[in-house]
């Protein structure tokens, strides 16, 4: 605005507009308007203000156009779980695009003319013989009326397997002596007998293949105690549940010794698998919101050891491994924080963590955005070329050798392991910092791409370096088994271990009381260890249980003779075979025929 000496604004020749709405131009006059400084200034003021609100409006519209896109993915990638195919297969895959293998024309199971395994040998299996006889009419020629001739050499033999489940009552009798008319000992009663039968609860009229039954039921093959009872009902024994919570809460004291000499043992080694799930727990304690617990699990090669808490935190690992005998110990994971912490707040524990869980990294977002389908496809096949030189590596590997002396065929396999991991560590790289010139190209990208379509591939983009930022992040941990052979790629035994007490979840939903959750830990531990070393755990739990009722419903004394790892090879292969039998009663000391129990 230009104005004269005194001060008056000049008159300026009309100009020609430009209308906003259509882009013509049009002929307007113009008017000039005199505001005084303060005006200016508070228009200015206003207009930075109001584009200021606008910049803020838009960068807000942005971001949350980025987390829609985010929550369309993810919501994208859950109902693939729920309502999808169970299959990582895709239409790349199928087509041959993902990997260039074709599809294979192979049919699934054993194919047709090759050799199988034949019958299943029984040998355990005691054999009930019976007789199917002709009857009197067909013993007989049916025109002249003449009787057929045995013949024993010809006869033939069908076998078939049967399993018969009853419930009985077992009445033992003790047959009562009096004394002998010339026996004068003062210390002699009058009529005697043999002692009654061992219970495991002492006035309990339940025996000890009944608690064996109920454990096993809910404890191992994760069938409701409801469930069960209504099956005990129908083959004439009523039960209530009342009876069985009282009773498993007595029996649930038997099995703590037990407990804390399997939790000794694992702490004496040296690799460990861990998981956790979570555990209903319908107690209300004092600081904690609802019933969600935890079920952690700790395998090792001899111990399969289960504590729940209320808590998630890295206490409870913390708590499990402080009485660690190694000064070196390797946790396999996945990548759950406690165990990070717990690796942090310890020298002497490593994480070596899971590859499965980083193979389900790239799967998923395969999943979520159909843009990085093929780069998905591609990462899932070369984790399945890692696992694949690992095997080949392992099958030539021998533990009693360093690295150094291992044979070339080992060393072959080890060098291919550790080139395609190689790889795989600088592709990630150069994706998560990329330099100027691939940052530059792909700004240009998107902007030829358009507004909407350069959206949907940054927020793609901001996925896979997500994705491969958490692979360079626990790198370290990912490669400990190249120079440990012994430790595996994969934490699937700790996922195998806990799908048991999972299933049992699904059916019987937790616990209802803090000492049935206590009861399910300890015995999911002694059942699952039972398991590593190959015992039955049938004839395990008779034993056991059995011992503790001659020793009056109490722990035996020595528990060494049940500990897998401290029996004689004789006693191990004992326990291995199957319970064919209830076992017999141990002849005690005679009592008077009036004693009350």
């Amino acid at each position: 605005m230009e104005r004269t000496a005194s001060g008056q604004p000049t008159a300026k020749p009309s100009q020609q507009l430009i209308s906003s709405d259509e882009g013509q131009l049009t002929q307007f006059p113009q008017q000039w308007v005199t505001i005084t400084k303060q005006e200016e200034i508070e228009l200015r003021y206003q207009a930075s203000y109001y584009k200021a609100l606008h910049t803020r409006s838009k960068n807000k519209i942005r971001d949350l156009e980025q987390e829609n896109l985010l929550k369309d993915a993810r919501i994208k990638d859950l109902q693939s779980r729920l309502f999808g195919k169970k299959s990582e297969k895709s239409k790349v895959a199928k087509s041959g695009k993902g990997n260039g293998t074709p599809k294979s024309n192979r049919s699934r199971g054993q194919q047709p003319g090759s050799q199988g395994h034949g019958r299943t040998q029984r040998s355990n299996l005691p054999i009930i013989d019976d007789e199917i006889d002709l009857s009197d009419d067909n013993k007989k020629c049916p025109s002249c009326g003449l009787p057929h001739r045995r013949n024993s050499a010809l006869d033939e033999t069908s076998n078939v397997v049967e399993v018969e489940v009853s419930a009985y009552t077992r009445r033992y009798n003790r047959p009562a002596y009096t004394r002998n008319p010339g026996c004068s000992c003062d210390d002699t009663p009058a009529i005697i007998t043999a002692p009654p039968p061992p219970r495991l609860i002492p006035r309990s009229d339940y025996g000890i293949s009944f608690w064996v039954e109920i454990i096993l039921s809910k404890y191992c093959y994760g069938q409701p105690t409801n469930r069960h009872l209504q099956d005990l009902s129908d083959q004439g024994l009523p039960v209530s549940p009342g009876t069985v919570a009282g009773g498993l809460q007595r029996i649930a004291l038997l099995f703590k010794p037990l407990l804390e000499v399997l939790r000794l043992k694992q702490m004496t080694e040296s690799l460990f698998h861990n998981d956790e799930t979570r555990w209903e727990v319908f107690v209300e304690i004092e600081g904690k919101v609802g019933t969600r617990w935890y079920l952690w699990v700790s395998q090792s090669k001899s111990v399969v050891f289960y504590c729940i808490d209320p808590s998630r935190s890295a206490a409870v690992p913390g708590a499990h491994f402080a009485g660690l005998h190694n000064g070196r110990v390797i946790i396999v994971c996945d990548r759950y924080s406690a165990y990070k912490k717990l690796a942090r707040l310890t020298d002497n524990i490593f994480l070596a963590f899971c590859w499965v869980h980083v193979r389900r990294d790239f799967l998923e977002a395969g999943r979520a955005f159909p843009e990085l389908e093929a780069w998905a496809l591609n990462w899932k096949e070369r984790i399945g070329q890692l696992y694949h030189f690992n095997k080949q590596r392992l099958e030539q590997w021998r533990s009693e050798f360093p690295l150094s002396e291992q044979s070339d065929a080992f060393n072959q396999h080890h060098q291919a392991l550790n080139d395609t991991l190689q790889r795989m560590h600088d592709e990630a790289t150069r994706i998560v910092n990329p330099d100027a010139t691939d940052t530059k190209a792909g700004e240009l990208a998107a902007r030829k791409n358009g507004n909407k379509a350069s959206k949907k591939l940054s927020t793609a983009q901001t996925k896979q370096k997500k994705v491969l930022t958490s692979l360079l992040n626990h790198w370290s941990g990912l490669i400990l088994f190249v120079e440990q052979p012994e430790i595996p790629m994969d934490n699937n035994k700790a996922e195998s271990s806990i799908r048991g007490p999972v299933t049992g979840r699904k059916n019987y939903y937790g616990s209802g009381s803090i000492w049935s959750a206590q009861l399910a830990a300890a015995l999911f531990s002694i059942m699952q260890t039972l398991g590593l070393w190959g015992i039955n755990r049938r004839s395990w739990l008779m034993c056991y249980l059995t011992a503790c009722a001659q020793n009056g419903g109490q722990t035996p004394q020595n528990i060494d003779s049940f500990l897998p790892w401290l029996m004689d090879e004789e006693q191990r292969a004992e326990l291995t075979r199957p319970c064919s039998a209830y076992p017999p009663i141990k002849p005690t000391k005679p009592v008077p025929i009036n004693d009350s129990s």
